[in-house]
């Protein structure tokens, strides 16, 4: 068997941007990254959640669709369909 065929293991220094240091074991020396677990919006709780029905309710209101206008052609051709009683 092949001797020093794996690299060192060492003990290896992380900083964030926001200056959170954490330390791991790595293959790799000391290095610097731009977003941890300490400022990461999904982690801290400022993540903003986008919904995609805002981006249809954004194009209905663009072309002039709106939900309302489907219902009264629906409500109306319903009454249209079921004749009138005439009350004697």
């Amino acid at each position: 068997m092949k001797m020093n065929t794996h690299p060192k293991y060492k003990p290896t220094r992380i900083k964030c941007a926001c200056g959170h240091v954490f330390e791991i074991f790595s293959t790799k020396d000391d290095f610097n990254v731009d977003v941890c677990s300490q400022c990461h919006p999904f982690y801290t709780g400022k993540q903003k959640v986008h919904k995609a029905a805002g981006r249809v309710e954004k194009f209905n209101k663009k072309y002039g669709l709106s939900k309302n206008k489907k219902q009264e052609k629906q409500q109306e051709k319903q009454q249209e369909k079921q004749p009138e009683k005439k009350s004697d």
